[in-house]
């Protein structure tokens, strides 16, 4: 896992957001547009949304690096390493849908995408095994980030991921002899207790969905 080059990549769109505010310009002018079920304080709206934007991008190696350990303990590092290489190629790499994006515009959809294809791989694992591959639910922060980012290109981002794991997760990978012992890895206590430390990122950061009053 190269997670420096990508933390270092982070940095350098965090000092051009510091100096552009191109990101927070943008935020400003989507608070009126959010969808009613995305619920921020009244008092510091666009605050939160910053903040929200800059850790849900900041997370990703992290999460990258604490799923490679939990995957190296439990014993499915083969399964699992294929699926953060390829969520680090998108930072590293961006398909050519992301040129022209810059600083941490261009790293939003980047991280969606890493997002996006871990919550796939694990709709994956739990469709076929009962237990997701890596137990970190950022559902309600892709929710967000799709908003933010506006359709339909957070769709078309969407489609990049479909494909992505099409070719990489087939049902021929559900079918091998070894997907029991899998099972029992993922959903045991040690793999289990080694995400606890990874809350819901939305409802740390203090946006929330829900229904509008």
């Amino acid at each position: 896992m190269n997670t420096p080059a990508l933390r270092e990549l982070i940095q350098k769109a965090l000092g051009h957001e510091a100096s552009t505010g191109h990101l927070a310009h943008q935020l400003e002018g989507q608070l009126a547009r959010l969808h009613p079920t995305i619920q921020l304080p009244a008092n510091d709206a666009q605050g939160v949304l910053e903040r929200f934007v800059a850790a849900y991008i900041e997370q990703v190696p992290d999460v990258l690096d604490a799923a490679h350990a939990v995957a190296r303990d439990a014993g499915i590092e083969a399964q699992v390493k294929p699926v953060l290489k390829l969520a680090e190629q998108f930072f590293l790499s961006p398909p050519a849908l992301l040129e022209g994006h810059q600083g941490l515009d261009a790293l939003l959809d980047e991280s969606y995408l890493a997002h996006r294809l871990v919550e796939e791989v694990n709709d994956r694992y739990i469709a076929h095994l009962g237990q997701p591959l890596i137990p970190l639910d950022t559902t309600v922060a892709n929710l967000i980030a799709h908003q933010l980012i506006g359709e339909p290109f957070a769709n078309q981002l969407d489609e990049a991921v479909h494909h992505a794991v099409d070719g990489m997760l087939s049902e021929d990978v559900f079918q091998q002899s070894s997907v029991q012992e899998y099972r029992a890895r993922l959903s045991s206590p040690q793999t289990l207790a080694a995400w606890q430390n990874w809350p819901c990122l939305s409802r740390q950061l203090g946006v929330e969905l829900g229904l509008p009053a």
